[in-house]
């Protein structure tokens, strides 16, 4: 027998059934839209690589010549190496701050939520979403620009605001990995044992931390290096970063900028593999 073509009936009343939508026409849109955003992501970044070798770029859509003097012009810029210098330094305390920080703090974080109190933790998590930086860098100028705190220009300053934006990221990345490990019967035979809460941290916790917190303090050292719009508002010349030199140099030479920012592009790529790669080794 045929199956019957007539619509099913329900208490009489014929139900229709909607077509179903094809698969193929969802992968088109996907696809599409990948390729969309490929192309925003990558115009650009194309665009500086082939500035950052062009010999004039003025009221073209591409520039014209070939040359490699403009990054042998950015090696011999003072102002350039100095605000990389800055930029190096101030990644390296903020690393050092974090870590400093950041163990104890993910580590009573994340006790807290195995105990059912994980409302901070969650608040840290949404940190760099909830707080923007300019929020931030505003509030700074507010409370260190008076006679009281005159701390607005100086390099501590610039180095906690880079660790406090930075921190929430590195947390994540400890508080996922302690989630993953479950150390929890590990400390509680340590405790059965005698181990002291603070030998357990040492003994037991960091050793299995070494990876995460490696790949975190990457992601914090890249991100504090590119990082702009904090910096831009309490940086005093004496202690300017590498972003903030490489806007102003927008405005003349569009071509050691060009080169410029291909290095802080080569840079941000190398600490994604490093991180990606300490990711991997986890697994």
């Amino acid at each position: 027998m045929h199956p019957s073509t007539a619509p099913a009936l329900a208490d009489g009343v014929p139900i229709r059934r909607n077509k179903a939508v094809r698969p193929g026409a969802w992968r088109f849109v996907l696809q599409a839209l990948v390729a969309v955003f490929g192309v925003y992501l990558l115009l650009p970044i194309a665009l500086l690589l082939i500035g950052s070798v062009g010999q004039s770029w003025t009221n073209t859509p591409l520039p014209s010549g070939f040359t490699w003097h403009w990054f042998a012009d950015l090696a011999a810029n003072g102002s350039f190496t100095r605000a990389f210098g800055v930029s190096l330094m101030v990644a390296l305390a903020c690393c050092a701050l974090n870590a400093v920080v950041g163990l104890p703090l993910a580590y009573a974080l994340h006790h807290r939520a195995q105990a059912g109190r994980g409302v901070a933790t969650r608040i840290v998590m949404l940190m760099p979403v909830g707080v923007p930086a300019l929020t931030l860098g505003f509030g700074y100028i507010a409370i260190f620009s008076g006679d009281t705190l005159p701390w607005m220009g100086t390099l501590p300053l610039m180095i906690a605001a880079h660790a406090v934006l930075t921190l929430p990221y590195l947390l994540q990345t400890l508080l996922s990995d302690l989630r993953h490990l479950g150390l929890e019967r590990l400390e509680a035979c340590a405790a059965t044992l005698g181990a002291t809460p603070l030998r357990q941290f040492f003994t037991i916790v960091l050793p299995n931390l070494r990876h995460s917190l490696f790949s975190g303090l990457v992601m914090v050292a890249a991100l504090s290096i590119g990082e702009f719009q904090v910096s831009n508002l309490i940086a005093g010349f004496r202690y300017r970063n590498y972003p903030i030199v490489l806007l102003q140099a927008f405005y003349g030479a569009s071509g050691m900028a060009c080169a410029a920012t291909v290095v802080l592009l080569v840079l941000a790529v190398l600490a994604t593999l490093v991180s990606v790669s300490t990711v991997q080794r986890l697994k």
